[in-house]
């Protein structure tokens, strides 16, 4: 039985030269793609060699982020990747579009006045790895072609909002031929579809009539997925794509329209594609739909690989890489074991495993990296991936490599991120595993995506470690003994970026009754915020045990900053207690006022008159004093606006209610108290600023 495929129809010039251009290179698939004028979009217009509606993610894509195409148009040249792992390895985001072992060239339209573009030639993946001066020839030659045929038309064709599809071939006369394998195929019990490479059904058999349930009339010149509707879903398309590509047979179990599960098999190659159809043995298949012969997973591998990488980019630190590689990748693969390296200059670093024991993981880490010794050093010294379907091929290739486990077949995949290794990642299975190209072709951009989420982690667990080593740096270590005098104080960063802010106070002792305390706030959440904080903080320390008077201290570090042209301005409150004398001297340079707190409990806001905040000047500013009684049993709270800063309510009103609360919990121990004020903060979700927080209590000032 034969039914129509695609209508010939005028030969359009541009088709003939697509077509031509397949031919001459021995492509199984051929692709015009145009830059819209405003170029902002890159869009297919011709399609030669596979079904359109198969390529559809392919169709349309942003022209500005990195890809083949893009840097083939760019540069005016042509661009070879013989496989996944190149492509993976050049172009992470386009191999985690487009999971499929196939080798790509890219050859740009030169010389076009009216518009630019690329050709897009692929090949099965088990194609030579090397391109041949003559095969460069042939495709630059088919560029040129196309090119002068885009010269010769009045006007650019337009992108279309669907690309049409153009046989590889002119239709030949095979009438008999055909009759006779027809009546062979008519007569198996085997259910066989053929379509054609535009995808169409050309020929189906009783059996498979019978499996599908529809007539031939319904299914000839339809494509499956259209008058199947069973089949009209990403696991279909994702297997009819790898089939196209890998040009290996791929095996489908579908539940069919009557209930009934069937087993499809895809064979494809030049002329178009085999499907089988088979009841299934069991009723209820176990597995996934997808079973390319080892795939074992309920999604398709591209929705898989989207969620994947959907979940990599919430990823922040090392341990967060791990924990999810370990969580989704491993049963996503139906693996049982993994083990993640990091890049060292000559020894294998693991920074983390699931499946191992300790002490078989404490025998590994720090293995030599040679490349002959250890599978997984070959793959991060060349990028390549390495698969082992059981103990026997591993031993061939790497007899030195050590066997500590009772694990029975590996995937070896290196890292790459921007083109360098940054580690490797080793997936094992306790029994003997054959990887399908289905496997591998996911697997090879997942490790694209796993190793730029890991850069990224490891960038900032490294600066993450620098901002608290340097944080503790600034800040003082521990606060002086004063006697008469109860402290306690506390820091809490923003929480976001590398966790690094300006915010800072200090207790400087001046003689056995006198001491100053400062808090502060510099202008900015990052590392010059932070040296910035570090300079004032000796400059009042400096002035402070000179002897000035508070607003001496403010004045001359501000003037301290104009010499220094910091262009950022910083606040901070500064006090004077004179313990013998009882009281307490404060000047502000525009920061918040803090809080007293009586014997009794009342707790209120002081009313001071402050200066304007550090930097903003010239150094010439001046800085009101405010002198206050320093009993025994009162309490002084100094703080950062990051404790009493809510969006949308008025700072006056979140001072006052931190005032109430001081009064509240005024039983408390300073250290209860400072920990009970910062953690009303972070329960409140209120934590987008850096806090720093610095109570001071009076004691028995009569025994001094």
């Amino acid at each position: 039985m034969t039914g129509p495929g695609e209508q010939p129809g005028a030969v359009d010039p541009l088709d003939a030269a697509l077509a031509a251009a397949v031919r001459r290179t021995g492509a199984w698939l051929g692709g015009i793609y145009l830059v819209d004028p405003d170029e902002s979009v890159l869009g297919l217009v011709a399609l030669c060699g596979v079904p359109v509606d198969a390529f559809t993610p392919w169709w349309r894509s942003a022209f500005a982020p990195p890809g083949p195409l893009r840097d083939s148009i760019h540069d005016g040249r042509i661009i070879w990747l013989s496989s996944l792992e190149e492509l993976a390895r050049c172009y992470p985001r386009a191999a985690a579009n487009l999971p499929y072992q196939t080798a790509f060239a890219t050859a740009p339209f030169k010389r076009v006045r009216h518009c630019r573009g690329a050709l897009l030639l692929a090949w099965p993946g088990d194609r030579a790895p090397l391109l041949s001066p003559r095969e460069r020839r042939r495709i630059a030659f088919s560029a040129r072609r196309i090119a002068h045929v885009l010269n010769q038309a009045v006007r650019p064709p337009a992108i279309p909002e669907r690309p049409r599809f153009v046989s590889p071939r002119p239709e030949e006369s095979t009438a008999q031929s055909a009759a006779l394998a027809a009546g062979l195929v008519q007569r198996l019990p085997l259910g066989t579809l053929a379509l054609d490479l535009a995808g169409h059904i050309t020929y189906v058999n009783s059996a498979a009539l019978e499996l599908l349930g529809k007539p031939a009339e319904q299914l000839l010149g339809t494509q499956p997925s259209q008058s199947l509707p069973w089949l009209d879903n990403l696991t279909y398309m994702d297997a009819y794509r790898t089939a196209l590509s890998s040009r290996e047979n791929v095996a489908l179990t579908v539940l069919g329209p009557s209930g009934q599960w069937l087993d499809l098999s895809l064979h494809a190659d030049d002329s178009g594609t085999s499907i089988l159809v088979t009841p299934h043995p069991s009723s209820k298949p176990a597995g996934a739909q997808l079973s390319t012969e080892a795939a074992a997973s309920p999604e398709s591998r591209i929705h898989l690989l989207m969620l994947l990488a959907a979940a990599l980019t919430e990823t922040v630190g090392v341990q967060d890489v791990v924990d999810l590689v370990a969580d989704q990748v491993l049963p996503a693969f139906g693996a049982h074991g993994m083990i993640m390296s990091a890049a060292d200059p000559d020894r294998i670093r693991i920074i983390g495993y699931r499946g191992y024991e300790p002490d078989v993981i404490e025998q590994l880490d720090g293995l030599p990296s040679h490349a002959d010794l250890t599978p997984a050093g070959r793959t991060m010294a060349t990028g390549v991936s390495l698969f082992f379907a059981n103990r026997e091929e591993l031993a061939h290739l790497y007899p030195k490599a050590p066997q500590l486990t009772d694990k029975q077949a590996w995937a070896f995949l290196p890292l790459l991120s921007s083109g360098r290794p940054v580690g490797a990642l080793l997936l094992a299975y306790n029994a003997p595993h054959r990887f399908s190209a289905a496997e591998r072709s996911i697997l090879t951009p997942l490790a694209g995506l796993i190793a730029q989420a890991l850069d990224r982690a490891r960038l900032y667990d490294a600066k993450h470690g620098f901002a608290h080593a340097l944080q503790q740096t600034l800040l003082p270590h521990a606060l002086p003994t004063v006697t008469g005098l109860d402290v306690a104080a506390r820091y809490l960063p923003a929480g976001h970026d590398i966790n690094l802010g300006g915010d800072f106070y200090d207790l400087i002792r001046l003689t056995d009754t006198t001491v100053a305390a400062v808090i502060g706030d510099v202008q900015g959440h990052d590392m010059s915020a932070a040296a910035l904080m570090g300079l004032v903080r000796m400059a009042i320390h400096s002035h402070a045990t000179a002897g000035a008077a508070p607003d001496q201290v403010l004045a001359r570090t501000d003037r301290d900053l104009a010499d220094l042209n910091a262009s950022r301005f910083v606040s901070v409150l500064y006090a004077h207690l004179d313990l013998g004398r009882r009281q307490v001297t404060l000047a502000s340079a525009g920061h918040p006022p803090p809080i007293l707190r009586h014997p009794d409990n009342r707790s209120h806001a002081v009313a001071i008159h402050p200066g304007p905040p550090l930097g903003v000047g010239f150094g010439t500013q001046a800085y009101p004093l405010t002198t206050l009684p320093l009993v025994p049993g009162a309490l002084l709270a100094f703080y950062t606006d990051g404790l009493v800063e809510i969006p949308g309510i008025d700072i006056a009103q979140t001072i006052a209610d931190l005032a109430d609360h001081v009064g509240q919990w005024g039983g408390l121990p300073l250290h209860q108290l400072v920990d009970r004020l910062v953690h009303r903060t972070r329960q409140a979700s209120r934590h987008t600023d850096d806090i720093a927080l610095l109570l001071l209590q009076p004691s028995l000032i009569a025994e001094l």
